[in-house]
């Protein structure tokens, strides 16, 4: 089976005051048709830059993006993208939010696939409300339906739940597990979170510090749903702490 992406040798320099920034090395892997890949790596070392360049907002200086076997070289209608702060227009209802990426369907079509996405995702009952009368999940679940409408192939998810609190984070979790059950997908998720990362994909790229080379491709092999209290899961989580440098025995003592 030919994969959905090939990247093959990409590296991004940055031009700065203080000079040339390197921050992706020569990366390569592939993602499959219907996979779920979580990015992770320390902080600043070009997870953001990666997807944004595998979505084609952004060109490499060297190597290539390829999705179905053609070059990425700017964004594509078969890809949405899902940032960390949502992105609503606040003077538009839900309802009005939603139709936005919509494009030549009829006025019932428009009305079904708005009444079935909002389903989806749990709104039922708020179509008129506007933003700013929605909570932080809520609204990445508005987020998430506007994404789907469109019938993405891939979605790309910058840290979709990195400014909800714990527990609603653990909710859009198994909110975005449930949706991606139904509707077939392929993703590609940048995190800080090795757990998140661990409870949702399928496979985890390790990025290293700045510039980011890949360390370590790690297959989740687990059934889904996964629980964060799995010793296997757990098992993994400190072995890809070790690997970003993080000593979790030394973490767990001061803790």
């Amino acid at each position: 089976m030919n994969p959905k992406i090939t990247v093959q040798s990409l590296s991004k320099t940055f031009p700065t005051q203080g000079g040339p920034l390197p921050v992706l090395d020569d990366l390569t892997f592939q993602v499959a048709d219907g996979e779920f890949v979580a990015v992770i790596g320390p902080s600043g070392c070009g997870k953001s830059t990666l997807l944004g360049i595998l979505a084609g907002f952004e060109r490499p200086d060297q190597g290539e993006v390829r999705v179905d076997g053609e070059p990425v070289r700017e964004p594509r209608r078969t890809g949405m993208f899902i940032f960390q702060q949502p992105s609503l227009f606040p003077w538009l209802d839900l309802e009005r939010n939603l139709v936005l990426g919509l494009n030549g369907e009829a006025p019932e079509e428009r009305r079904r696939l708005v009444a079935h996405y909002i389903a989806l995702v749990g709104l039922q009952g708020f179509e008129r409300a506007f933003p700013r009368e929605l909570s932080g999940g809520m609204q990445q679940r508005a987020e998430l339906a506007r994404a789907l409408m469109v019938k993405p192939e891939i979605l790309y998810l910058d840290e979709p739940f990195g400014a909800l609190d714990a527990l609603t984070r653990l909710r859009m979790r198994a909110e975005l597990l449930r949706i991606l059950s139904r509707e077939r997908h392929t993703v590609l998720l940048v995190t800080h979170d090795v757990e998140e990362a661990l409870h949702l994909a399928d496979r985890v790229l390790v990025l290293s510090a700045r510039p980011a080379r890949l360390q370590r491709v790690v297959p989740v092999e687990l059934p889904r749903p996964r629980s964060t209290t799995d010793p296997a899961l757990l098992a993994l989580k400190a072995s890809i702490l070790r690997e970003l440098g993080v000593d979790t025995a030394e973490t767990e003592a001061r803790s």
